[in-house]
């Protein structure tokens, strides 16, 4: 396959899911393409038809919505290695309410949604493949719920730095913050408050 290595984390993902034949992988990685997007670029907006399923081979993606405040949540975060798509959309085909955006100059593999649909039709290990994907997405979900409802901000804060340290690495502020449910200068006095701890 052209450009072989771009494919490699997305063909390993795969092969971590489900077993597939050479064929069968040729086929699934030949509906996934390339695309750069500019750091900070929206790629879905609320109230747009979401028709791509993505896969982060570089940079950073967060999915997020507006509150009527104007206040941004980021839901969900996908670095390399991971998926992301505004997934209510993309099942239903009802307008979006969130955004994807890229947080980094980012290069994904993207496949459409016509195309992903045709893979359940014709490769029975791949409907497995979503329903795992599926799984993973309500979990992530229930996860964030409840981290939301049973712990405060630095417990949010410290299980963050524990279990995802890449994104207070690799992010900004304002969007750690709106990651974690909290504002900007509650992060700020978190961070004071455990680099004034003594070691």
């Amino acid at each position: 396959m052209e450009h072989a290595a771009v494919y490699q984390r997305l063909r390993e993902n795969i092969e971590k899911t489900i077993s597939v034949n050479q064929e069968q992988m040729e086929l699934i990685l030949q509906h996934f393409k390339p695309q750069k997007i500019e750091k900070n670029s929206i790629t879905l907006r609320a109230g747009e038809y979401n028709q791509w399923m993505n896969f982060v081979d570089q940079g950073c993606l967060r999915i997020f919505f507006i509150k009527d405040d104007g206040q941004e949540v980021t839901r969900y975060l996908a670095f390399e290695g991971m998926f992301a798509t505004g997934l209510a959309s993309f099942i239903t085909q009802e307008p979006s309410f969130e955004y994807l955006q890229a947080m980094e100059n980012t290069v994904v593999l993207q496949i459409n949604r016509n195309d992903f649909y045709y893979l359940l039709h014709i490769i029975p290990a791949w409907e497995k493949f979503f329903r795992d994907y599926l799984a993973d997405a309500y979990i992530n979900n229930i996860t964030i719920y409840h981290r939301e409802t049973t712990k405060d901000a630095e417990e949010r804060y410290r299980e963050l730095l524990k279990k995802d340290p890449i994104v207070v690495q690799r992010l900004p502020n304002r969007i750690v913050a709106s990651y974690l449910n909290m504002s900007p200068e509650t992060l700020s006095r978190m961070k004071r408050k455990i680099l004034d701890l003594p070691k």
